[in-house]
């Protein structure tokens, strides 16, 4: 078995054989006309008028049966299987492809849509393009890629084999867009307070120290925003609000890291009763936006939101 020394030397002189084939590796320009997504909603509409289809994405697996190959592309939005027949594309560029080509690698391809015999939603090629060529092989999935402390440490690998991971990303992402857009509705404003801070505070925390040249000064990475956002409220502003990094030098696990996203918002004028009634009407707006619906299930319970809830 190759090592991954070896297969980098392979892929190598793979590029140097795209360049000498005066074929630009990394072009800077795509002429994409649908994403995957776009194209399997619409499938039966977009083969049914034989239009011409141009995506990209990453090759994820390719199989290659005497005259023909198929491979899956994957974008941003989904997965389609591309159709590669010597008939179709000639006989020099489909020796070029197989010569060149790997999993892995950024592909640009031109084409119309069909289904196989076995139903699977295809593009016939007609045409195809590099876009960027991966220089690593991909970890096997099943038998190179399983270690939880190395997928945590190679996210973008992580991404790349695991669909609910980016599922979870996104998810992330969008609990954070609807956190903002519930906390301007309801008057906060949103600041950004220093990172790096000569006194650290508003937790109970040992700090990361740096030193600024420029000053002559120490600094530390800030362990709460808190204490800065009180100052905007004795400056006089009466809601505000910040999402962002805090960093805290300890101890660190699966649910503990060094660095995290933390939200701090200040109401002046307002007691812990406003703040309860407050986060009832918070946490029912992002299930509805998010889920569409008050009830979750966690660890085989099922947890309703509705407000009001239960004081103790």
């Amino acid at each position: 078995m190759a090592t991954i020394d070896e297969l980098r030397k392979i892929r190598l002189k793979k590029l140097e054989a795209i360049r000498k084939a005066g074929i630009l590796v990394y072009p800077e320009k795509t002429k994409r006309t649908h994403k995957i997504t776009q194209i399997l909603k619409d499938f039966l509409n977009l083969a049914r008028l034989k239009k011409e289809i141009i995506l990209v994405g990453r090759i994820k697996s390719l199989r290659e049966h005497g005259g023909s190959t198929f491979l899956h592309i994957e974008d941003g939005s989904g997965s389609l299987q591309a159709y590669f027949r010597k008939d179709r594309i000639g006989e020099r560029g489909y020796k070029f492809f197989l010569d060149n080509f790997d999993v892995g690698d950024f592909i640009e391809v031109r084409g119309t849509l069909f289904k196989t015999k076995k139903g699977e939603k295809t593009i016939d090629v007609t045409d195809f393009k590099m876009l960027a060529k991966s220089l690593l092989p991909l970890p096997e999935k099943w038998h190179g890629f399983r270690d939880i402390e190395e997928r945590f440490r190679k996210r973008y690998l992580d991404l790349i084999f695991n669909p609910e991971v980016k599922k979870k990303f996104e998810l992330r992402s969008k609990i954070i867009k609807e956190i903002r857009e519930f906390l301007e509705s309801e008057g906060f404003i949103p600041v950004e307070t220093p990172i790096l801070q000569p006194i650290y505070g508003g937790a109970k925390a040992r700090p990361f120290k740096t030193y600024l040249n420029a000053l002559d000064m120490d600094l530390y990475l800030r362990i709460s925003p808190e204490l800065y956002l009180k100052r905007l409220l004795v400056g006089g502003f009466e809601k505000v609000y910040e999402i962002g990094r805090v960093f805290r030098n300890e101890g660190m696990d699966r649910t503990h890291n060094p660095d995290f996203t933390i939200l701090e918002f200040y109401w002046a004028y307002a007691d812990y009763k406003d703040l309860m009634r407050f986060t009832e009407r918070m946490f029912e707006y992002l299930l509805k936006k998010i889920f569409g619906h008050l009830t979750i299930k966690y660890e085989g319970k099922e947890i309703n939101f509705k407000a009001p809830w239960q004081r103790i």
